[in-house]
């Protein structure tokens, strides 16, 4: 890692002459977000899972270094400099919201920083810092292409009458650019306690104060994601001309008397609180509806709080995939109609996906439901983590549920590629990964919730103490769970536990989809070797007790091969079986199947083998019934070009007498 962020940064030094890249030390405290459930912050818990560990760590250690490397090659940083003068030139760069990828990467470098220190990363960022400040405007105004040359946008569709700010906010992405200039300078503070990319951030937050609302210029953005990074900003600095102007943003969606609408593609049809059905560009829906929450829980609106609860109950009962991915349209990157989920063509972006899970985070810190974990999970596991390649420098954009090998549905290409002319996708994933052990714990009070099980040793404050947990287990491939709980003293709490929704004889929430044969889950939880009760309250195990040091709980979750159906009205897939086991998507792929891929078939009775192969994808788990072997989606499309499949054709039993008889472990 060291090797690659030190070239890097005789790059990037090499083309801006850097001063002194220090900057004012800030204390970061313990933030209250202002939700009822408190996530327990990424500083505090440290992964030695042998799943996320791994990915997390190459993020870190090639995939940052990688996008950089791409971003300085396609001018990225450039156009910071030549938007301040400092370098001749035209913009780089296809994009209006190319700054951002550089945003992003600061912000998952972050995270980085908070759970593996790194000075030479750090130094990298301060001289990232000083080139983005380079292209700042006095007043805070920050859009390079704008500043450069406002009358030659790096995309056709970004319209110019008078080369003025603002003129073209549903595509300008002006206002977008923003938004993740806010996120990343939050995470880069709460990292460093620097605030040189927080000045930046706050004295753009405050040209756009000055700029928006009732009396000045009356507008909304295209892209939303300027709500929640203006949300951030203010629970961070508690001035509250940010929180409202992200509520005037919101609260003017859908307003035809105070802007000429864009229209569902941008979720500016209606009323944000009038909104019913998940529409349009996938991406902008998450990062609106989860601005909407953040309203909802921070001012206690209702109509916000009922209209996020119906959005998202339309979402998870007829637009989302076994994979959790969402927006099944390639044109406009768009949810489809009710039931409209095709396999070949799906959508699916990776950026939706993380937007899912930013947004059902949320919703679970509002109100600790499990069902937004159980969203979560299936999401993170899939549909998410599939965007990433094995070796870190690889992406899916989109992500199909099948592939005929000759499809291009990655943009352009019908595997996976290094890099896209819009390349939100690997950026967005390096924002995201680094800070996924910030998912695993939340706290409300004395009550200390399990989200995700993953190896870990966390310290948790729980009503002002300190406990510490560790947390054991080879999960997704096993369903042994073990807990140690070390409080400082006794202490008594409650403990919750998920009991995920694939354990409770439920694919997913909504009822989209089922197991055939609904099996029977009979979970086990012990204390200290003792057998304790294992009935569900709101889908969690419920321990409320005094807690001793060195207590041990051991959960036991039976992870059989699960057969899914999807129900009838999804046309796509009437006929068609999948393949489950614990958090996991099986899919088969032509790779171990060359010679009779288009005859495979799946029936609900077949007895599947689970099969350890440590040597193959970066270590799997495979499923097998003598046919056919399946391997987990995430890790498709890592040994070149090649058909796949999630769905199945279903077949009589009676047709396959060959098949093996192993049984579940």
């Amino acid at each position: 890692m060291k090797k690659h962020f030190s070239q890097l940064l005789w790059v990037l030094m090499g083309c801006w002459a850097l001063g002194s890249c220090a900057a004012p030390q800030a204390e970061v405290g313990e933030l209250d977000l202002g939700y009822p459930l408190e996530p327990v912050d990424i500083r505090k818990v440290s992964l030695t899972d042998n799943f996320w560990l791994p990915v997390i760590e190459m993020v870190q250690e090639k995939t940052i270094a990688y996008a950089l490397a791409k971003c300085s090659e396609e001018g990225r940083m450039d156009n910071f400099l030549i938007a301040g003068g400092q370098m001749p030139g035209e913009t780089r760069g296809a994009m209006p919201f190319d700054d951002t990828d550089v945003y992003k990467i600061i912000e998952g470098a972050s995270n980085s920083l908070i759970s593996a220190p790194d000075p030479e990363l750090d130094r990298l960022l301060d001289t990232l810092i000083a080139i983005i400040a380079v292209g700042q405007e006095p007043d805070g105004y920050l859009t390079t292409w704008r500043t450069i040359n406002p009358a030659k946008p790096p995309a056709p569709w970004v319209e110019v009458k008078n080369g003025v700010r603002w003129e073209s906010l549903g595509a300008s992405h002006e206002l977008y650019n923003a938004g993740h200039l806010y996120e990343a300078a939050y995470t880069h503070f709460k990292a460093t306690g620097k605030r040189n990319f927080l000045d930046i951030a706050l004295k753009n937050a405050d040209l756009l104060v000055a700029t928006f609302g009732a009396g000045k210029l009356e507008a909304v953005p295209g892209h939303q994601i300027v709500e929640s990074g203006l949300i951030k900003l203010y629970q961070l600095t508690r001035k509250p001309e940010y929180l409202s102007l992200a509520r005037y943003f919101l609260d003017n969606r859908g307003n035809t008397a105070h802007h000429e609408l864009y229209g569902p593609y941008s979720q500016d049809h209606l009323p944000v609180t009038a909104q019913k059905e998940v529409v349009g560009h996938a991406v902008r829906a998450m990062y609106m509806y989860a601005a909407m929450t953040d309203i909802a829980v921070l001012e206690q609106d209702k109509g916000y709080g009922e209209a996020v609860d119906a959005l998202w109950q339309n979402m998870v009962s007829r637009k989302m995939y076994l994979t959790g991915g969402i927006g099944s349209r390639h044109d406009g990157e768009a949810f489809g109609d009710d039931y409209e989920l095709p396999n070949l063509t799906a959508y699916n972006e990776t950026c939706a996906a993380i937007g899912s899970v930013y947004w059902n985070h949320r919703l679970h810190s509002k109100t600790g439901a499990v069902q937004y974990l159980d969203v979560l999970e299936r999401t993170l596991y899939n549909g998410l983590l599939s965007g990433l390649s094995l070796d870190g420098t690889q992406f899916f954009y989109p992500n199909a549920l099948e592939s005929d090998g000759v499809y291009p549905f990655n943009r352009g290409a019908c595997s996976r590629q290094n890099w896209f002319d819009c390349s939100c996708c690997p950026t967005n994933l390096i924002r995201f990964l680094p800070a996924l052990p910030g998912l695993l714990y939340s706290t409300r009070e004395d009550t200390l919730y399990v989200n995700l099980y993953a190896a870990n040793t966390a310290d948790i404050s729980l009503s002002g103490k300190q406990v510490r947990v560790t947390q054991e287990t080879n999960y997704p491939w096993d369903g042994k769970i073990r807990l140690v709980v070390n409080p400082l003293a006794p202490q008594f709490f409650a403990l919750k536990l998920r009991i995920p929704s694939w354990a409770r004889n439920e694919p997913a929430p909504g009822g989209l989809y089922h197991y055939l044969p609904t099996p029977e889950s009979k979970w086990a939880l012990r204390l200290n070797g003792q057998p304790m009760g294992n009935e569900l309250s709101d889908g969690y195990l419920v321990l409320a007790r005094q807690w001793a040091p060195g207590d041990i709980l051991e959960l036991e979750i039976p992870m059989p091969v699960r057969i899914v159906a999807t129900n009838p009205v999804v046309e796509t897939n009437q006929q068609l079986l999948a393949m489950e086991r614990g958090p996991l998507v099986y899919a088969v792929e032509e790779a171990d199947h060359p010679d009779n891929f288009d005859q495979l078939n799946i029936h609900p009775e077949r007895a599947f083998s689970v099969q350890e192969a440590p040597q193959l994808l970066g270590g799997i788990h495979t499923l097998s019934d003598g046919q056919l072997t399946a391997i987990p989606y995430y890790a498709w499309s890592n040994r070149g070009i090649g058909k796949m499949k999630v769905w199945l054709n279903r077949t009589s039993l009676s047709n396959n007498k060959s098949q093996s008889n192993a049984s579940n472990p």
